[in-house]
Order: C-alpha cells, then sequence, then structure tokens
C-alpha cells in the first residue's frame, strides 16, 4: 500500500502507529539573538537592528524571531565580533572598523579616510568585488556580512577650541571611532582615544578629551556635544560614507532553511535602506537646531584636508607593505572610487552645486 492511500484508509492514528510520518512537516520556529555595539538612545543606528528583527518576525508569520539586545547587554559593545566568533550570538550589528586592533582590513568594510560615499560603498559592495573581498575576509571570523546602513558623509566632530590648521591638532586628545582614521590623526599629532559614544560627554566636560567625533548633526544633538564643545566641523574626510554591517554568523546561516535564509537577506534590505533614508531626514533640521543654539559650524581649511590626504596615503603604504591581502582590497576600492568620482562629475555633483546656489 503506497503512502497516500495509506493516509486515507488508515487516518492520522493509525499513521502514527505505523511509524511512517506524513510527507510535510511544520517548519520548526527559529530563535535568534543579536547584540549591537550601540546603545538604544540612538533610534538611527540602533532602530536598524530593530527594523531588521522587525521586518524578520513579519516576513516569517512570528515563526522567526531575532531578540535585540544594546551594548553591554549581552556583551561589550567592542565585544560583538567575539561573540559571533565563538558562537554565543547569531548576529551581531556594528562599524567594523571598531576591530582594526584584530586586522586592519575590517576598516574596508565601514570606511576609510577619503573613501566611498554611501552611494559608492554600496554599489561596490553588491556590485563591484566589495562584498565578495570582504566575506572572504571575513570568513576568519566565522562572519558573513550585511550592510545595516550607511550615515552618509559624516561631520569633523566637535572641538573645546578652534581648529584653524594641521598645527591645531597637535597634541589633541580626540575620541575617534576607529580604524586607519586614527592613524592618519596619530600623523598629525593627535592623541586617539577609542571609547563608546556614551562615555564621550563626560570626557569633554572633564576635559579629559579635547575634542569628539561621532557621525552626524541627529546622533550627536542627542548625545549632547554641543554643550561642551561649542566648534562644530566639517567634512568628516574620514568617513565620506560609514557602513555599519550586520555580522551573521556562518554556520547559524548555514543551518537556516532556504526560506528563512532569503528573510534575513531581505530583512538586511529593508533595515539598511531605511537606516541611510532617515539621517538624510533627520540631519539637516537638526544642524539647523544646532546653528540656532549658537553652535559654531565651522569648516576644515583646505590646508588642513590636505595634510590629512598626504598623512592618509602614507598610512595606506604601510599597510600595504605589509599585507597583500590589505593592497588587493584597497587597490580593488581605489579603482572603483575612480570611476564613481567621473561619474559624479557629471552627474550628482554638478546638478547639487547647481541646486545649492538657486533660491525655490
Amino acid at each position: 500500500m503506497d503512502r497516500r492511500s495509506l493516509i486515507k484508509n488508515a487516518g492520522i492514528a493509525g499513521v502514527l502507529a505505523t511509524g511512517i510520518a506524513p510527507a510535510v512537516h511544520a517548519q520548526a520556529a527559529v530563535r535568534w539573538r543579536l547584540a549591537s555595539s550601540f546603545p538604544k538612545s540612538l533610534d538611527t543606528i540602533f532602530g536598524s537592528a530593530e527594523m531588521f528583527s522587525k521586518t524578520v518576525r513579519a516576513l516569517s508569520g512570528g515563526k522567526f524571531e531575532v531578540s535585540v539586545h544594546a551594548a553591554g547587554e549581552l556583551m561589550p559593545a567592542f565585544g560583538v565580533v567575539d561573540g559571533i566568533q565563538n558562537g554565543t550570538i547569531e548576529m551581531a550589528q556594528t562599524a567594523p572598523y571598531y576591530f582594526t586592533g584584530k586586522n586592519s582590513i575590517f576598516a574596508f568594510g565601514c570606511a576609510v579616510p577619503f573613501g566611498l560615499t554611501a552611494r559608492q560603498m554600496d554599489s561596490w559592495m553588491e556590485h563591484g568585488n566589495g562584498r565578495k573581498l570582504m566575506d572572504a575576509f571575513y570568513a576568519n571570523y566565522n562572519i558573513k556580512s550585511r550592510s545595516a546602513g550607511n550615515t552618509g558623509t559624516q561631520m569633523g566632530g566637535w572641538y573645546r577650541k578652534e581648529i584653524k590648521g594641521p598645527g591645531d591638532l597637535k597634541g589633541l586628545k580626540m575620541r575617534l571611532g576607529g580604524g586607519l582614521f586614527g592613524e592618519a590623526m596619530a600623523k598629525l599629532g593627535v592623541v586617539a582615544q577609542n571609547m563608546p559614544a556614551g562615555d564621550v560627554y563626560q570626557a569633554l566636560e572633564k576635559g579629559t578629551l579635547d575634542a569628539t567625533e561621532f557621525v552626524g548633526p541627529y546622533d550627536d544633538e542627542k548625545l549632547g556635544f554641543n554643550k561642551v564643545a561649542p566648534f562644530y566641523y566639517y567634512p568628516g574626510w574620514w568617513e565620506g560614507g560609514a557602513e555599519l554591517e550586520f555580522f551573521v554568523n556562518t554556520k547559524a546561516y548555514a543551518a537556516l532553511s532556504p526560506e528563512n535564509q532569503a528573510i534575513v537577506d531581505a530583512a538586511t534590505s529593508v533595515a539598511a535602506r531605511d537606516m541611510t533614508a532617515k539621517y538624510d531626514a533627520l540631519n539637516p533640521v537638526a544642524l539647523k537646531r544646532l546653528v540656532a543654539a549658537k553652535t559654531q559650524l565651522k569648516a576644515f581649511s583646505k590646508e588642513l584636508m590636505d595634510a590629512g590626504y598626504k598623512a592618509s596615503m602614507e598610512v595606506f603604504a604601510e599597510h600595504e607593505a605589509k599585507s597583500p591581502e590589505f593592497k588587493k582590497i584597497h587597490q580593488d576600492m581605489r579603482a572603483f572610487q575612480r570611476d564613481q568620482l567621473l561619474w559624479a562629475r557629471f552627474s550628482e555633483f554638478r546638478y547639487d552645486s547647481y541646486m545649492s546656489t538657486v533660491k525655490f
């Protein structure tokens, strides 16, 4: 007797008695944990992780749940890579350049000095060689990556004193987000401090820090930096477009059904787009509020930008000399960037330059 006839004639009780299970099984519920490197107060960045979780739940009909934990809840902000690597958590949301102490290549997953803008980064990652090159590197840490969103070009940070030229940076104690930028700034005499964003306000207030960079007007206003450092500089030449990443444990991802893998991939895309759009919507309004509150908004001088560029190129050359893998990824990114800049001359740059001069 075949399976179909057996089920029809014997009923479910009879089938179970025979030890022959029906062909169709309900998909088992999946429960993951995601640790972020950011506090809940940052509804832009941390909000991306929450959007991911919400989308996964909706797409799976509640059968796939991802609990989201702020920095310090499951592990320290800078402990998430170790958590992914050893399988303590299935996912993390972080800025890869926080982990250049492990390997300088991590920086390319987030931002490097005079690097790619948000759109250029997205293009390099998804339609250039970026994601392929970075995931080959991340495999050493049991990680596969997906974009969690991009901040866009960041501001140059908050300073307790005016910065007129490169000489004013010497001896400056500055909180830096991490990555190769710290090495470039060290060449300019800056004493780099790497600390979570939540600790910076008090350090500036006490004078143990002279300056800080974080993201941009909306996040910076929420953190209150304008109250303890009056000078706000632009642009953040070290973060032309900072990519936040979802890190996924490779074994946990491989264990998912194809349907759930597709849900993870789709949900990261939704979260990434939402973060970038949110920054673009909120930053200009926040900047107007900061200026109205007497923030002194200033552009970095060309002299300082030139000094930063020279120092950055020296840092890249030093790392290329030590690591063929670093050189391969860096050179691939720069080749992609050259084409992007060529195209921007005839599209966004020319258009935006004109629109910024007219009244409407």
